[in-house]
């Protein structure tokens, strides 16, 4: 029964795995939600492209925490990876073209999540958690250390990207930062949905259900899970490099245990197991806090936590997720 079942999966897995037309909905949506944020707030791209660069970093956390159900509270370790990768590499060897550097930011961001995968995936539940606190706070004592190459508590400056494909300036505006930005979710979103529905994307899913069924199959869940982490590592370092090529300044803030636990928030918000889930919660929790900051200072973290409430008692499957569950209730019971 478990044979036919999982052959039976395999077999429609090539399907499942063409790029259909509710993507290219999906697809759409992201791109007609950027057009808009660009006409509604042109004095605001920097923080336009900052969300679209966290947005990065929560997919790629949806990926081995929603998909996989590794546990982790410290995934900033790899967006900051990819961040000072890219800043190092323009700072200290003069390698200022923004592919470049975004190349250099995959590569960090892959490796550090090797080396998360190897440490976080040797325990279950709770270990994983204390593993990856235990991580992100080396990483972020190990850039604090190397002040030489990283600026320390001071921050990596000096970073100066050349114009995009040799016509496009980063200009004072942020436009074509943010235009970068957005082309750069779109690639991503489309490369992980072809992922996620992938055979390697279901066996990660029929790991997060039945690892032991998966391990008496014959796979690897250790392994898979990996491989999953280095694509996620790769992800996050592209939002890392993103957040480094367009602030041309790169903190210890990047990979701080807060960014780790916000990104994880904000998956939650949105809903696990869903990039649309994961986008949603990015923007929906950064707006909110960029408003409610300014409009109340002293205050502002009490309405956040308040919103969180909310959404965890009323919303349990996220924004997103509690969303498409109504309409699919709604469209089976018609």
């Amino acid at each position: 029964m478990t044979m036919t079942t999982t052959n039976d999966m395999i077999a429609a897995s090539p399907v499942r795995r063409r790029f259909g037309g509710g993507d290219l909905i999906g697809l759409g949506i992201i791109l007609l939600v950027a057009l808009i944020g660009y006409f509604l707030f042109p004095n605001n791209l920097a923080l336009l492209t900052r969300i679209i660069a966290v947005a990065l970093l929560v997919l790629s956390l949806d990926l081995v925490t929603g998909y996989c159900g590794v546990a982790t509270l410290g995934h900033a370790a790899l967006f900051g990876a990819g961040a000072y990768a890219a800043g190092i590499a323009s700072a200290h060897y003069g390698i200022n073209d923004p592919l470049a550097m975004l190349a250099f930011g995959i590569v960090a961001g892959a490796a550090a999540g090797l080396v998360c995968g190897v440490v976080i995936l040797r325990a279950h539940g709770l270990p994983q958690l204390v593993l990856s606190i235990a991580l992100i706070h080396l990483f972020h004592e190990f850039a604090n250390k190397a002040s030489s190459w990283t600026g320390g508590s001071d921050g990596l400056s000096g970073i100066a990207p050349t114009a995009l494909l040799g016509l496009y300036e980063f200009d004072l505006w942020g436009r074509t930062a943010y235009v970068f930005g957005v082309a750069l979710l779109a690639i991503v979103f489309v490369l992980l949905r072809l992922i996620v529905r992938s055979p390697f994307g279901m066996l990660c899913r029929g790991i997060k259900e039945d690892p032991i069924r998966i391990r008496s199959m014959g796979a690897s869940p250790k392994i898979a899970l990996t491989k999953m982490y280095v694509i996620s590592g790769a992800v996050a370092g592209v939002g890392g490099a993103l957040n480094a090529i367009t602030t041309q300044v790169v903190g210890l803030d990047s990979l701080s245990f807060t960014m780790s636990a916000e990104s994880l928030v904000m998956l939650v918000l949105g809903g696990t197991g869903s990039l649309f889930g994961a986008l949603t919660g990015t923007v929906v929790f950064m707006f909110f806090e960029d408003v409610v900051s300014a409009a109340n200072p002293f205050h502002w973290l009490t309405m956040v936590g308040a919103l969180l409430i909310a959404v965890v008692l009323f919303a349990p499957r996220g924004i997103y997720g509690t969303v498409a569950s109504f309409v699919t209730r709604r469209r089976e019971a018609k």
